[in-house]
């Protein structure tokens, strides 16, 4: 395991507890576990925002976090993502004080407000009224930090299901009763309406639920993104680099715009997608052989965050479970964007 002395090696206390809880297996009583989870308060990937929270627990809208639109809900949002991903969970003050101010803002049907900028985009009907990810943005930030058998939690995941299409899908969203326009980017094969950005994140907030994670609706939304063909290098580990920072939360309905496999993987290993199924045993093919001569998976935009993307590339591979009862139904389809239209003459 050579990736092991570089993994260790980096300057994060953060990077060097989760590879020592996560993949090499140590317990909470560790002594250079201990230690670790002492010193996690002055890695400036936390530091940073705990001195960027305000005293109603929120985070503006222009700052580290990463966001620039939005507001405070969405930057709140991208703050506890990272934290949850670094660790740090509901018995946290700062998390508890930035979880607060997010359920201040939801709504009584479960819903949280449209972005503005999405709200004001006129549509041939008019502006939207609903689009899946409002809601799944600050969803995914509660779950990430260990809310998610909350029951204000649970009324949001109750509206965001209430959203889904017949197909499993979740829509790019509404205008009143009328499917909006779905960007061929955005598209999904093998559903007419189904949005790969709403989609991804509404399957995301489900993978970090204890029981939803591997509920028939998980599984399904799973297996329409596995059924999209596309493999871009430079987009390995792009959403890792946004948990991080480096990358930033920028987007509405664009937020899932690059197609991340690692984050494909990480949701299989969640949602209980096996190598039994060809498209996962070729994706994790693809992914190992892009793994570097010492262990580790280079970030080409960003290659300071090559390890960050490595530890969690490697934990998704361990938490692969052979033994799922997985199903699948799609097909893998060539994707393309923009398929040119057939000429009547």
């Amino acid at each position: 395991m050579t990736w092991v002395p570089l993994l260790l090696a980096d300057r994060s206390p953060s990077l060097r507890y989760l590879v020592l809880t996560e993949l090499l297996g140590r317990d909470t009583e560790d002594r250079e576990v201990q230690e670790l989870a002492g010193l996690r308060s002055e890695d400036p990937l936390i530091a940073t925002l705990l001195r960027l929270q305000r005293e109603k627990g929120n985070w503006k809208d222009i700052d580290q976090a990463g966001y620039t639109i939005g507001g405070s809900i969405r930057a709140t949002s991208a703050a506890l993502m990272r934290l949850g991903y670094l660790g740090i969970r509901s018995d946290h003050p700062t998390v508890r004080s930035g979880v607060e101010f997010l359920f201040s803002k939801q709504r009584k049907d479960g819903s949280w407000p449209l972005p503005e900028r999405v709200s004001d985009f006129e549509f041939t009907r008019g502006p939207y009224t609903m689009t899946p990810i409002q809601t799944s943005i600050p969803l995914l930030g509660l779950v990430m930090c260990g809310y998610s058998d909350d029951p204000r939690a649970e009324r949001a995941f109750d509206w965001l299901m209430e959203k889904r299409n017949d197909d499993g899908t979740w829509p790019a969203g509404k205008v009143e009763d009328v499917y909006v326009r779905i960007a061929g980017y955005r598209r999904l094969s093998h559903s007419q309406w189904g949005c790969r950005t709403n989609t991804t994140h509404a399957l995301l907030c489900l993978a970090y639920h204890p029981t939803r994670r591997r509920s028939p609706d998980a599984r399904q939304a799973l297996d329409h993104l596995l059924g999209r063909e596309t493999r871009e290098r430079n987009n390995l580990g792009f959403n890792v680099a946004r948990y991080i920072g480096v990358e930033p939360h920028r987007g509405a309905l664009t937020y899932h715009a690059k197609y991340d496999p690692a984050l494909i993987l990480d949701i299989c290993s969640k949602v209980g997608a096996n190598r039994s199924d060809p498209r996962v045993e070729e994706l994790i093919e693809w992914i190992v052989n892009q793994q570097g001569p010492y262990g580790l998976w280079e970030y080409t935009p960003h290659p300071e965050v090559s390890r960050w993307i490595s530890f969690d590339i490697l934990r998704a591979l361990e938490r692969i479970d052979d033994s799922t009862d997985w199903i699948s139904t799609k097909k893998r389809k060539h994707f393309v964007p923009y398929p040119r239209k057939k000429k009547r003459f």
